[in-house]
């Protein structure tokens, strides 16, 4: 898949005039798209994320000075995780910008979570390269602002509850196990059983490990729930 819309409408998307559109061209073309190595945004992948812990980091400390380490770390686990990028990036209908090699495959590339995020954290690390540091702490600020405000308590994911589920009741603690792994490379998919002592195990899918993980503890903890 490709697109021949101007690049300066997707700056425009992220709020950043950048003085050299390659960079930010670079950084919405997947592997597969690449002609040489180094075309694609893996690069820029691997600096963005820096840039995106660096800044959600202060953001958190100075939003909440109070907090302790622990729960700032929930916090930033949370706002940087796949499923918090992927979601500002479907916002920003991201995937229509990203360049991957034409086939029958194209769209599903595009449209993956990973690639996705990947390609968010890319195009942070362009503006970074453009722009500067406040650039992109300017574009981070206003990205992640829904998803901060919304966090009224530092969150806890379902394995750490299970966890402490677990703990509290002088139990194992969980045990995970992948069943299966199906689907091509570009889109798997994981199947992951949960098993706590005593309790049937619970099963879920997702497109990866750590997301099966999460789903089958959670559905686990509901089951739990039911029982008590």
């Amino acid at each position: 898949m490709s697109t021949d819309r101007p690049i300066a409408e997707l700056a425009a998307i992220f709020g950043h005039d950048f003085e050299r559109p390659e960079i930010l061209q670079r950084a919405v073309t997947h592997a597969s798209a690449a002609i040489e190595a180094g075309e694609s945004y893996q690069r820029l992948e691997f600096l963005g994320d820096r840039v995106l812990g660096l800044v959600l980091v202060d953001l958190l400390m100075r939003r909440f000075p109070d907090e302790a380490e622990g729960p700032l770390a929930r916090r930033f686990g949370r706002l940087a995780d796949r499923e918090s990028l992927a979601s500002i990036a479907r916002s920003l209908s991201l995937a229509e910008w990203i360049r991957v090699a034409e086939g029958g495959q194209a769209s599903s590339i595009a449209e993956n979570d990973s690639v996705m995020a990947d390609a968010l954290e890319a195009v942070i690390g362009a503006v970074y390269r453009d722009g500067g540091l406040e650039a992109a702490r300017s574009m981070i600020e206003r990205l992640w602002a829904p998803l901060i405000a919304g966090q009224e308590a530092p969150p806890i994911d379902a394995k750490t509850a299970l966890q402490e589920w677990a703990q509290g009741k002088s139990l194992p603690l969980p045990e995970y196990r992948v069943v299966s792994r199906t689907g091509p490379d570009h889109a798997p998919v994981f199947t992951v059983d949960v098993a706590v002592e005593d309790y049937p195990a619970a099963r879920a899918s997702a497109g990866s490990k750590r997301v099966a993980e999460q789903d089958a503890a959670s559905a686990l903890l509901a089951a739990i729930e039911a029982e008590t």
